[in-house]
């Protein structure tokens, strides 16, 4: 049996090989540098296909014809066409829990913290010979903000504790699963993303994206933000109409952002929001540790495992 592991992936493939290899399972790293022909060719002869971003649609399950299972390094599955893969009876499956909620609630509050407290245009100023001009750029205290929440999963829930510690006590949080019970019992206060946008003074993403990659933040919720708002998006770059975003930073209406994600990764070396001050960028690492890498290779070898031996994989996305 072949198993493909499509790049990007990790520096070593030893935790898949550990737990493959003794089924005599040969593993590929295919490095196909984005050329869509070099990837068809690649995964012809796979039984399994383990890969984190690479969008998968129909006409790669059908260059595939012994494959058997897709293990998604990670949770989100927006692209990769899951009614196509159940139509091939090609089990698909992710990796929700690897652990990666503590990383990426602490990547947030860094975030923030580096917009907040103009940690990033401090350094260069100071480097540059300036000295005490902190308030050229006002700064505002964090305790007693209000913050918002757009999903309130387990990464959600893990941001509002941290941001807690801070003396950050009013949560406001927009999510179709979270009920008045259970709201109740995480102190938070479920609300419309409306009446969200307009009450909050730190707004952060931890959702999935739509399936269509409309924008849940559009120009006109942008425009109705409360002025000197933070955004922080960890989660999916098209949850932010990032034309709108910088705008609205420019105009001085959003106090600045920090963002993991961007609406294309990565994200052109010209884009415009690059230009702006206040605005604190990663390269969609939030959810990476040394310790999350490995726990999250683990598990989707295990999974991986499963499939090849005719099990059901514990978190399968496409069951018929």
């Amino acid at each position: 049996m072949k198993v493909v592991v499509v790049e990007p992936g990790y520096a070593s493939y030893a935790a898949e090989s550990e737990v493959l290899t003794p089924l005599g399972v040969q593993i590929t790293a295919l490095d196909w540098q984005g050329d869509r022909q070099t990837l068809l060719r690649g995964v012809a002869d796979a039984d399994l296909i383990m890969l984190r971003d690479t969008a998968v649609d129909a006409a790669l399950f059908d260059a595939a014809p012994r494959l058997r299972g897709l293990v998604r390094y990670g949770v989100g599955l927006d692209k990769i066409d899951l009614d196509a893969a159940r139509e091939r009876r090609i089990k698909v499956a992710n990796v929700p829990d690897y652990g990666a909620d503590i990383e990426v609630a602490d990547h947030t509050l860094a975030l923030f913290l580096a917009v907040r407290r103009r940690i990033v245009t401090r350094d260069s100023a100071v480097r540059k010979g300036a000295w005490e001009v902190g308030q050229t750029e006002p700064l505002q205290r964090i305790a007693g903000a209000t913050l918002g929440l757009v999903g309130y999963g387990r990464i959600a829930r893990a941001v509002h504790k941290r941001f807690a510690a801070f003396g950050v006590d009013r949560v406001l949080v927009h999510d179709p699963f979270l009920d008045e019970q259970g709201a109740a019992a995480a102190g938070v206060i479920r609300v419309t993303l409306e009446d969200l946008v307009e009450a909050v003074e730190i707004l952060s993403f931890h959702a999935p994206g739509r399936s269509d990659l409309r924008p849940t933040l559009t120009a006109e919720l942008i425009a109705r933000l409360r002025p000197g708002v933070v955004i922080l998006n960890t989660a999916r770059g098209s949850h932010i109409d990032e034309a709108a975003l910088s705008s609205a930073i420019l105009s001085g209406r959003v106090a600045g952002a920090g963002l993991d994600v961007f609406q294309r990764e990565p994200p052109d070396r010209d884009n415009p929001l690059f230009d702006l001050p206040h605005l604190v960028v990663s390269d969609h690492t939030a959810w990476y540790s040394e310790q999350s890498v490995q726990q999250i290779q683990q598990l989707a070898a295990a999974e991986a495992y499963r499939i090849l031996t005719g099990r059901i994989p514990l978190n399968w996305v496409n069951p018929w």
